[in-house]
């Protein structure tokens, strides 16, 4: 078996980085419609479709596995913004959990909200992978199954 290091600027079997596929979702969460993001980004409308098709259908598993993750970064988080879409309300407990990361570590929670969620799915964020699946390495992921 090899093993090849992904950085966290990157997702699995994606060519573009984390942070153009995160303002994709970003927009969508936002209420655009994938021709306009794929405009603004300057990607093809199917790239971006399918984008946001794959994030739609992890949304609820993501939004959950950021929610514990949140607690233990910030066990007094407080309320979540709840925006009437589970794709939304994943998009707000990443920016959420980002912001409780960079007060708990510091210079070592230094990544942007994007990387972080690169880094807490292993870059699977729009793979079909459940939190079981993921590595061990991956934390909390790893300790919660």
């Amino acid at each position: 078996m090899t093993h090849v290091l992904l950085a966290v600027s990157c997702l699995v079997r994606r060519a573009d980085g984390v942070e153009v596929i995160g303002a994709a979702l970003t927009a969508k969460a936002g209420g655009q419609g994938h021709r306009r993001i794929a405009v603004r980004l300057g990607r093809p409308a199917s790239t971006v479709r399918g984008w946001l098709r794959a994030f739609a259908g992890r949304a609820a598993v993501v939004r959950a596995v950021l929610a514990v993750l949140l607690v233990a970064l910030d066990p007094l988080a407080g309320r979540l913004v709840v925006h009437g879409s589970v794709f939304a309300d994943a998009v707000e407990v990443l920016g959420v959990c980002a912001a409780a990361a960079r007060r708990r570590l510091g210079v070592l929670g230094a990544v942007s909200a994007w990387q972080l969620a690169s880094a807490v799915t292993d870059g699977r964020l729009l793979s079909g992978a459940v939190p079981g699946e993921w590595s061990n390495t991956s934390w909390p992921l790893g300790t919660a199954g």
